[in-house]
């Protein structure tokens, strides 16, 4: 196997995102209904169904940040426990229960493919990549067709742990070319082309839709940094790439979707960095320069739509451009436990996305599963996050001036608003939020992070988050 060269520059900006990724925490088919017998009577049967297959619209997911553990590599002891309630909101004691979830959600809706867009595993387990791959084999088995990426946790990363009883056990991770080897039948094995540079790849996942699968992550430098680099970035030899994987979309007819781990946008207000592509305005011409206007992302955790330009005259884009979508899916791996459905109808190129929950209750009763927590996992997640997010509020509290009621009335908006901002649906519950004493307490403190972070949260904002309707450009 040809060794791989990564390059690129580090920007030293892991206590930054990990303060504000656990803060987030706490803060926080159709079917064609054409007659075929009479709109084309000169051709053969299979032509026919073949004409059919090619023009009907194809249904197809999006899930990210999974952050799958292996069961094998926690007992629930005192080491585990501290590092899940000290994390930044993943439901990592039913992590295995929640990719069996995921596994039965495609096999009752059958999506024609399914993506997941990087930090496949909690942190680049051997053992929990391979036993992802056993259920993403599943998947496939059901008749769904899998593509990966990997994020900024999965490759080459130091912090690869198990947790017996008080103790942190350092595990074996992998490396680019394990992953290549592991994951070869969800993507790298079907790619029309694949970048020398990186593991990103083109591939044809229906007809008149490819998808451009980017790897943006950095992980050369992990081991010797000791921890794994958080920031992104694409190299200017994939950009190049890029290029001519649009020629060749564009030889074809046929649309992109651009796929990376990290955002190609901002989707918070707040000055953070390490969530958005270091070279953004690089790769925002690239895609400019090929017509294409969609990119799903996850990294930041949270459900967001973004859209440059924001409006007819805001943004970098110049005039008569349309408009390039970034959707941030929210981490699959904390509630709500969401991952994106789509459309495409290759007729009109017509794109739908909706949020959309893992049925865990459904999984659980279908297997005569008896834990109350995953029989009404809808409650029990969402009171998890909520009671983290709480505790953790009153934590940053702690030495402040106010009464400890204010303290109280301040963690409980602190709660509500990450639910909801994690979700997507902020803009749902912003006036009952608003209407809550802790909200004026948060808006009266003066500067500070949290008090910054609590109005990013509740910021007015015109697109849904939740869903969207648009049209892929063609390259």
């Amino acid at each position: 196997m040809r060794k791989l060269n990564f390059k690129g520059s580090f920007l030293l900006q892991k206590t930054n995102i990990h303060t504000f990724t656990v803060l987030l925490a706490a803060g926080f088919i159709l079917a064609s209904c054409r007659d075929t017998n009479s709109a084309l009577p000169d051709r053969p049967v299979s032509t026919v169904v073949q004409a059919e297959a090619d023009t009907a619209p194809v249904s197809f997911w999006v899930a990210t940040d999974t952050h799958y553990l292996d069961k094998d590599l926690q007992d629930g002891g005192a080491a585990f426990q501290a590092y899940v309630n000290g994390g930044d909101g993943k439901i990592l004691p039913y992590s295995e229960e929640l990719m069996e979830a995921l596994v039965y959600d495609v096999e009752q809706k059958k999506p024609k493919f399914l993506i997941l867009s990087g930090d496949l595993t909690n942190n680049g387990e051997t053992s929990s990549h391979k036993k992802l791959a056993e259920k993403l084999k599943r998947v496939e088995e059901a008749g769904t067709d899998v593509y990966v990426i990997p994020g900024n946790h999965d490759l080459n990363n130091p912090w690869a742990r198990s947790f017996k009883a008080d103790k942190l056990i350092v595990a074996e991770h992998i490396a680019p070319e394990d992953f290549t080897e592991m994951y070869a039948d969800f993507g790298y094995s079907e790619a029309l082309s694949r970048d020398k540079d990186s593991l990103s790849y083109l591939v044809n996942a229906a007809p008149g839709l490819y998808l451009l699968m980017i790897d943006s992550s950095q992980y050369a430098n992990n081991e010797s940094y000791g921890f794994p680099q958080t920031d992104g970035r694409i190299l200017p030899s994939t950009l190049s790439w890029m290029d001519d994987c649009a020629k060749l979309a564009a030889g074809k007819h046929a649309s992109i979707i651009t796929v990376m781990h990290h955002n190609l946008l901002s989707h918070t207000s707040m000055s953070v960095a390490g969530f958005k592509l270091n070279n953004s305005q690089e790769t925002m011409k690239t895609l400019r320069r090929n017509n294409l206007n969609l990119v799903l992302s996850g990294h930041i955790h949270m459900q967001d739509i973004a859209r440059d330009p924001k409006s007819g005259n805001e943004g970098t884009a110049g005039a008569g451009e349309s408009p390039v979508y970034d959707i941030a899916t929210s981490a699959f791996a904390v509630n709500p436990h969401q991952y994106g459905a789509m459309a495409f109808d290759p007729a009109t190129r017509a794109i739908t996305y909706h949020s959309t929950s893992v049925d865990v209750e459904g999984w659980a009763k279908a297997n005569g599963i008896t834990d109350p927590n995953l029989l009404n996992f809808t409650a029990y997640a969402e009171k998890v996050f909520a009671d983290q997010s709480y505790k953790k509020a009153m934590a940053r509290l702690k030495e402040s001036t106010f009464s400890e009621r204010e303290k109280q009335s301040m963690a409980e908006v602190m709660a509500k608003l990450n639910v909801n901002y994690f979700a997507g649906t902020t803009s749902d519950a912003l006036d009952e939020i608003k209407a809550m004493p802790g909200y004026k307490l948060w808006m009266g403190m003066d500067g500070g992070f949290m008090s910054g972070y609590i109005q990013s949260m509740a910021a007015d904002k015109a697109l849904s988050n939740v869903s969207l309707k648009m049209n892929l450009t063609r390259p």
